[in-house]
C-alpha cells in the first residue's frame, strides 16, 4: 500500500482532528509550505476547516508532536495582585482571598441587561447578564477593585438571579453550569481620572489615577464567554508580561 492510500485508510472514521492533522501534514511534506514558512493563524484554520479552536489546536499538537511544526510562546499578559500572577482560571474571588490584603466583596448588580459597555466585543451580543462588584479593604472599606462584568444571556442564567452567585464568584457559577474558561484576552490602559460616580462607589478620591483592565474569556469552543471592565487600584494590581 502507498503512503498516500495509507493516509486515506488512516482518514476513514477517525476523528476531525486527526483528520486535519494529516491534510495539514501532506501539504508540509508536499512542499506545498517551506521549511520556517508560517501556519495560518488558528482563527483562520477554524474558519477553513469549519470546526472549534480546541480541535485546531489539537490537530496543531498532533504535528507537533510528529516534529512536522514548533510553536512560539507569543507574549503573554498576566494580572498581578500584591506582586503575585492571579489565576483567573480559580476566578478573581478565590485568587484574591489568598492574598495578604483582607479583603471582602459586595455584589453592586446581578441582573438581566443591556450591553452598556462601550469597549464590549459584539461576540458577546447585547443582552446579558450584568454583575458588577465591588472588592474593598476590610479594615477600611475603601474599594481596590470595581469590576464590571457582561455575560452573553442563556435562560438558566435566571436561577442565579435569583439565587445569588456560587460562593461569590461568577467563574465558579458559569464553570457549573458547563462555561469553563480556555482562553482569552486582555488589555490595559492607565486610567488617568477616576470618576466621580466610581469614586463614591469605591470610597475613593475622584480623579485619582486607576488602573483600567478589559478582559475576554473564551469557552473550548471558541465562544465570547465573559467580558469584564475593571478598574483597579495600582498600588495593589499590576500587569506582568512575559514574552
Amino acid at each position: 500500500m502507498s503512503e498516500q492510500e495509507s493516509t486515506s485508510t488512516d482518514r476513514i472514521g477517525a476523528p476531525k482532528s486527526v483528520r486535519i492533522a494529516l491534510m495539514l501534514e501532506e501539504e508540509i511534506r508536499s512542499g506545498g509550505l517551506d521549511t520556517g514558512a508560517p501556519l495560518d493563524s488558528e482563527n483562520a484554520l477554524v474558519k477553513r476547516f469549519s470546526v472549534s479552536r480546541n480541535t485546531i489546536r489539537k490537530s496543531l499538537d498532533i504535528l507537533s508532536r510528529k516534529g512536522l511544526i514548533t510553536t512560539r510562546r507569543g507574549i503573554g499578559s498576566f494580572v498581578t495582585f500584591g506582586g503575585k500572577t492571579i489565576d483567573d482560571r480559580k476566578g478573581w474571588s478565590v485568587a484574591l482571598s489568598s492574598g495578604e490584603t483582607e479583603l471582602a466583596t459586595r455584589i453592586l448588580r446581578l441582573t438581566r441587561g443591556k450591553m452598556d459597555l462601550a469597549d464590549a466585543p459584539e461576540s458577546v451580543g447585547t443582552d446579558v447578564l450584568m454583575v458588577d462588584r465591588l472588592r474593598f479593604r476590610v479594615n477600611t472599606g475603601q474599594g481596590v477593585s470595581l469590576e464590571r462584568s457582561r455575560v452573553p444571556w442563556r435562560s438558566e442564567f435566571s436561577e442565579i438571579i435569583e439565587t445569588g452567585l456560587e460562593n461569590g464568584s461568577l467563574t465558579e457559577t458559569l464553570r457549573s453550569r458547563g462555561l469553563a474558561v480556555n482562553g482569552g484576552s486582555e488589555w490595559a490602559r492607565v486610567l488617568p481620572a477616576l470618576s466621580a460616580e466610581d469614586a463614591a462607589v469605591m470610597g475613593r478620591v475622584s480623579g485619582e489615577p486607576m488602573l483600567r483592565l478589559c478582559r475576554l474569556t473564551r469557552s473550548a469552543d471558541g465562544d465570547s464567554l465573559e467580558f469584564v471592565e475593571s478598574i483597579l487600584d495600582p498600588d495593589l494590581f499590576g500587569l506582568h508580561m512575559e514574552f
